[in-house]
């Protein structure tokens, strides 16, 4: 920024703009990995159009449309119904990638290739346009050509040996974990190669994949291996470094403690009333409270378990002790501040009727992240965009008479 820009202000609220409205996406994405990146860019003010190919009497690739996970996935967006393994289905994906910003796909690479569509293809007809990609392992190497789901990158990512009970073997997550967390990296890296271009005019092919999500979602515990050669283990509900911070039994039902910082231990000590826990030589530092965790967990649970949850959580919190009941999703968005944050947002469909969906996570100062366009329905959009780059009605019937759209 120049040293002579004037100060940030606030922008004015606005519902016909967003922080990026005006940047054209083309969504390519399936499943769910790629979806999650592409809603990111839709919820924001990106002209997403979702291409799709034309019905061709066997189920629908995009599975139960007005189904609670396609509607929640895919709102904001126009979509369009395009053959691209036709020629002239190609051509008319290749002129609108000619003027869009950004291109997403989740093919497996020899896919995406055997259409014509890669970034190289794309590059060609727009060296400014920002491609992002999420595969299984990677675009090449020994497991480039593989495909790849959320749970077999759990497993081979390491989060399946480290989820769940010690002696229970291996468990997922109760979420699509990694599709998610594939989904939200890429959205990110898109955002940096859209800003650099501003400064550059360059475009960018952006990848990640389902492994390299996973890995990087391990953190400390990849740290600890890579740094410390320790390779950790099950720990169930406890914490695997930090003692104590678990889940324990209340009166009518379980809440979830973390007190295990030195202060905060002697803080948890005093408002459990148990002050004699301090004294105890074994239970003073954080290696020997990990080394003596059984014991600790038994003793903490044999006086939380006399009242109910509430009271813990009140008394907990009134002395800055980190506590929480353990919801049901139901719980959850009947909790006053979930309710306050909004994470429910009415999506108002023509088709499906008014229908609460998960919002983003992102605030930003001056937006509104309502939903705009509830999710459409197949190919609704298709002659309204391709006669935005030029496609006459003529050359529309002739499209579809020949099943291309």
């Amino acid at each position: 920024m120049p040293n002579d820009a004037p100060a940030a202000q606030t922008p004015r609220a606005d519902s016909d703009h967003l922080p990026l409205s005006g940047i054209v996406v083309l969504d390519l994405t399936l499943a769910r990995a790629g979806p999650t990146a592409v809603r990111h860019l839709a919820d924001w003010g990106a002209d997403v159009i979702r291409i799709e190919p034309p019905p061709t009497g066997g189920e629908d690739i995009a599975g139960n449309r007005h189904g609670f996970d396609f509607q929640n996935l895919h709102r904001n967006k126009r979509a369009i119904q395009l053959n691209l393994k036709d020629p002239a289905g190609h051509a008319a994906f290749m002129r609108l990638a000619a003027k869009a910003d950004v291109v997403i796909e989740n093919m497996r690479a020899q896919v995406k290739h055997r259409l014509n569509v890669a970034y190289d293809d794309v590059r060609a007809v727009n060296p400014g346009i920002v491609y992002g990609s999420i595969s299984g392992f990677g675009q090449d190497g020994p497991y480039g050509r593989r495909a790849g789901v959320d749970q077999i990158a759990q497993g081979m990512g390491g989060l399946m040996s480290i989820t769940g009970e010690p002696g229970r073997g291996p468990m997922r997550v109760g979420i699509p974990i990694d599709d998610l967390t594939a989904g939200n990296l890429l959205a990110m890296g898109i955002m940096m190669a859209l800003f650099d271009r501003t400064r550059t005019g360059v475009g960018r092919w952006v990848q990640t994949s389902l492994l390299e999500a996973q890995i990087f979602m391990l953190d400390f515990q990849a740290a600890r291996w890579l740094m410390a050669g320790e390779v950790a283990r099950q720990a169930g509900n406890d914490h695997p470094t930090g003692i104590p911070t678990g889940v324990f039994p209340t009166a009518d039902g379980n809440i979830n403690i973390a007190a295990s910082s030195a202060r905060l231990w002697e803080r948890f000590c005093d408002t459990i009333g148990k002050p004699e826990w301090k004294a105890k030589d074994e239970w003073k530092t954080q290696k020997g409270r990990s080394a003596d965790r059984a014991s600790i967990n038994a003793a903490i649970a044999e006086v939380t378990r006399t009242e109910p949850a509430q009271h813990w959580i009140e008394l907990f919190e009134s002395n800055g002790i980190p506590c929480g009941p353990i919801y049901s999703i139901d719980q959850v968005f009947a909790d006053p501040q979930v309710q306050h944050l909004r994470m429910a947002r009415m999506m108002k469909s023509p088709v499906v009727g008014d229908q609460p969906v998960v919002a983003s996570a992102l605030n930003i100062s001056g937006f509104s992240k309502d939903i705009r366009r509830p999710t459409p329905e197949a190919g609704s959009s298709t002659d309204e965009v391709l006669r935005s780059v030029g496609y006459t009605e003529a050359e529309l019937a002739a499209l579809r008479s020949k099943g291309v759209i």
